[in-house]
């Protein structure tokens, strides 16, 4: 039987021993993630819900607890309340004083409206700044256009500077006019010198 060839490259392994996969970005054994396509979403242990529509909510409750009518409400329930354990016979009675689940639930009314106004603010606030965005922008091209018109007027300002204008003609016409008339009685007076003067020649040139 002929020896088995040994590569020189190779270390010899001894008997029972495993070959090591390579590792790395080589590896063919573990599973590479693809680029081309959208990682499936994990999975969420707490709820999802839609952000803007928990927004939307949150400003409504935050608009009833800024209002008169939710004063009024929470002041005739507490009322009745008060009222009810205090002079309702001992069975029917829930909250003896010194009303501590009425001092609770207030609290907890309290712990809840406190977060929905500020996250009512927030969104306050964002639509703000959304809002003065777009006015400053506005303002920027209602200031570009104020300048263009603004160059575009002096342009027109200087081009009818030197344009001619009625009274510049009429007052051009009224000069030509004179100049004419100074011009015809000037050629009338030398017609009537010439005509007073005989047509022989003088007696001096005799």
């Amino acid at each position: 039987m002929t020896p088995e060839r040994e590569t020189p490259n190779r270390e010899r392994m001894p008997s029972g021993a495993r070959e090591r996969t390579p590792s790395g970005a080589t590896a063919t054994g573990r599973p590479r993630a693809r680029l081309d396509q959208p990682r499936s979403p994990r999975r969420r242990l707490l709820p999802e819900w839609d952000p803007e529509a928990f927004g939307r909510l949150s400003e409504r409750i935050a608009r009833f607890l800024g209002t008169g009518r939710f004063i009024v409400w929470m002041t005739v329930v507490i009322i009745a309340w008060v009222l009810w354990n205090i002079f309702a016979p001992g069975d029917l009675r829930f909250d003896n004083y010194p009303f501590i689940f009425l001092t609770l639930m207030l609290s907890l009314q309290a712990s809840y409206a406190a977060p929905l106004i500020l996250l009512a603010q927030n969104r306050q606030d964002d639509r703000d700044r959304v809002n003065l965005e777009q006015d400053r922008k506005q303002n920027e091209r209602s200031i570009a256009d104020t300048e263009y018109l603004t160059r575009e007027i002096a342009s027109l300002r200087i081009g009818l500077g030197e344009v001619a204008t009625r009274d510049w003609i009429r007052s051009e016409l009224q000069d030509l006019m004179k100049e004419l008339e100074a011009r015809q009685d000037g050629h009338g007076v030398f017609r009537a010198e010439r005509s007073d003067r005989p047509s022989g020649r003088d007696v001096d040139d005799r």
